[in-house]
């Protein structure tokens, strides 16, 4: 026996209508139309579905049993055709994000704060991005947003820019290099130097600085966590070099000094790397701009 979606559809609008026409009504078909389709299906199931000399009509034992399949499966199948709809209005979805920016979680979380209101049924999740190559995971669908400083040039997938920023020296107020009135490579090279626990050519200090003019610290020194290392230069255990966003509350704080990395002035722009075809999905462009107001608000303090 063949049954199909309209089977049971049909089965169940008799039920609830009580008759043919009115059920055709329903169905947007003619009787006509529609009692050929009982015929059919009865033929199909050897054994009548309906007790015809019954006003209203009424369902036989077999009828029944049809419906109450009718009555399980359609509601699925509803709910299903409902969240293919609202994908494609963009309304539902996941946004996957991977971090190749430690200090990017700074403006993240107020980011996905605001997101998550407007977009509740969005599958949200942050993956580090540390572990693993970010930018093949968002080519092989594993995530679908990817924080990044480093653009590089890939079929398919878009850099979105998010914001600029300067990297800025910070170190212990009574570190030698407070007296200076900007950074460069050589005094380094007697200083602890800590970072996050990323690879060189993902931190700044060195691919802005050190490593285009030779220079070594004397020590590095890796710290997971933001606020660890302020607290460690503070108390002139090293000096690190952070994103002015990050700095924006110490800036003016007894314990430390900031001071440019010069002589010039060096700026790096932060960028959101999606798949090209999900750029113009409503809750995407949504993040993006959300993604590009926020940090600005940081700067500003």
């Amino acid at each position: 026996m063949h049954i199909e979606f309209r089977h049971l559809r049909t089965i169940r609008a008799i039920h609830q209508a009580g008759g043919l026409a009115r059920a055709a009504e329903i169905l947007n078909m003619t009787q006509s139309a529609l009692s050929h389709q009982v015929a059919g299906l009865e033929d199909q199931a050897g054994v009548e579905l309906f007790v015809r000399r019954s006003k209203p009509m009424r369902l036989s034992a077999a009828g029944l049993r049809m419906l109450r399949l009718a009555e399980r499966i359609l509601p699925e199948v509803d709910a299903l055709a409902d969240e293919f709809r609202a994908l494609r209005a963009g309304k539902v979805g996941r946004l996957h994000i991977a971090m190749e920016c430690h200090a990017c979680f700074e403006w993240l979380f107020p980011v996905l704060e605001q997101f998550r209101h407007s977009w509740p049924d969005i599958d949200v999740d942050i993956r580090a991005g540390l572990a693993f190559e970010a930018l093949s995971a968002l080519n092989r669908e594993e995530v679908d947003l990817v924080i990044s400083s480093d653009p590089v040039k890939m079929d398919g997938v878009t850099f979105n820019p998010l914001f600029d920023y300067h990297p800025v020296f910070v170190a212990a107020a009574q570190n030698p290099l407070a007296q200076k009135p900007y950074i460069s490579a050589d005094d380094f090279r007697d200083q602890m130097l800590i970072t996050y626990p990323v690879s060189r050519d993902r931190l700044d200090v060195f691919s802005e600085v050190l490593t285009p003019a030779r220079v070594e610290p004397r020590a590095t020194r890796a710290v997971e966590l933001t606020a660890v290392i302020l607290m460690l230069v503070a108390a002139d255990r090293g000096v690190a070099v952070l994103p002015d966003w990050v700095l924006r509350d110490i800036k003016t704080h007894a314990d430390y000094v900031t001071r440019p990395l010069g002589p010039g002035t060096i700026t790096k722009r932060v960028y959101a790397a999606t798949r090209t075809e999900d750029v113009t999905t409503p809750f995407m462009a949504h993040f993006l701009r959300l993604g590009r107001s926020e940090p600005v608000k940081l700067q500003r303090g």
